[in-house]
């Protein structure tokens, strides 16, 4: 972590992702802390889920919306997702093909310290079964 501590309510929005077993709306979290008993505006979740996601502690899927969802990390190295477009389900992947051709394309183009995003989405194994019902 780059130096700034952890907070109480950073501790709290910690504590809340790691007893979920998926991703959840910055607003979601705000209610479910608020059912709690945790005094912390919805303002402070935003600023706070954007730090932790920036010291590499928390997942974040961005929807087609345009509304993000996230997650405690389960890993400490770059990672991927396969998500579910129903129930939004997700699946950690490693992409070795994806960080390679990633590096091919920003090398070519004369980039460095590169960084990307892949959003892979599709139905997951209950939902598909649940659609061709």
């Amino acid at each position: 972590m780059t130096g700034q501590r952890l907070t109480r309510q950073r501790r709290a929005l910690l504590a809340e992702l790691g007893a979920l077993p998926g991703f959840i709306s910055a607003q979601a979290l705000h209610a479910r802390l608020a059912e709690q008993g945790q005094a912390i505006s919805l303002a402070t979740v935003y600023r706070n889920l954007q730090w932790l996601t920036g010291q590499g502690l928390l997942d974040v899927i961005n929807h087609d919306g345009g509304e993000a969802t996230y997650r405690a990390c389960h890993q400490a190295v770059h990672h991927h997702h396969v998500v579910c477009r129903s129930c939004g389900a997700a699946v950690e992947v490693e992409a070795q093909a994806v960080e390679a051709w990633a590096e091919q394309v920003a090398n070519a183009a004369g980039f460095s310290e590169v960084q990307h995003t892949v959003e892979i989405t599709g139905l997951c194994p209950t939902c598909a079964t649940v659609r061709r019902e």
